[in-house]
This record gives structure tokens, C-alpha cells and sequence, in this order.
């Protein structure tokens, strides 16, 4: 599947290869209310991405984290 220009964009941005002329077109995608819902969309996908990559190793065997498996 590709990417959405808003997701494009975006990843360009978090990545630090966001042209001038990109990030005008970033800019006008935000403050558009026809757009706003596909920028907020793109955003949402990526913090949720980057949720999941600071997620501990997830539950244990009995559906706790390790963490709380500790009694220590």
C-alpha cells in the first residue's frame, strides 16, 4: 500500500529530509481544515508506531509485565 502525500510528508519531516517547499506544502496540509483529518491521521500512525517500540518486552505468562512479576 502506498503512502498518503500527509504520511509522506510527515516521515520526510521526522526524518529531517523535508524540503522548503515541502514543508510550505506540510504547512498549508495542517492549517486546511479539507486536510487536517490526513495530517492528524499520519501523526497518529507514527506516535502509535513509536508507542509500540518503547513497549517492554510486553506480559509475562500470566498477562502481567515483568515487572510487576517482581518481587523484589
Amino acid at each position: 500500500m502506498s503512502l498518503s502525500r500527509a504520511e509522506t510528508l510527515i516521515n520526510k519531516l521526522i526524518s529531517n529530509k523535508l524540503t522548503g517547499e515541502e514543508l510550505s506544502e506540510l504547512l498549508e496540509g495542517i492549517n486546511s481544515e479539507k486536510d487536517q483529518q490526513k495530517y492528524s491521521d499520519a501523526l497518529e500512525i507514527y506516535f502509535d508506531y513509536l508507542l509500540r517500540q518503547n513497549q517492554p518486552n510486553g506480559p509475562g505468562e500470566n498477562g502481567h509485565s515483568q515487572s510487576e512479576n517482581d518481587s523484589t
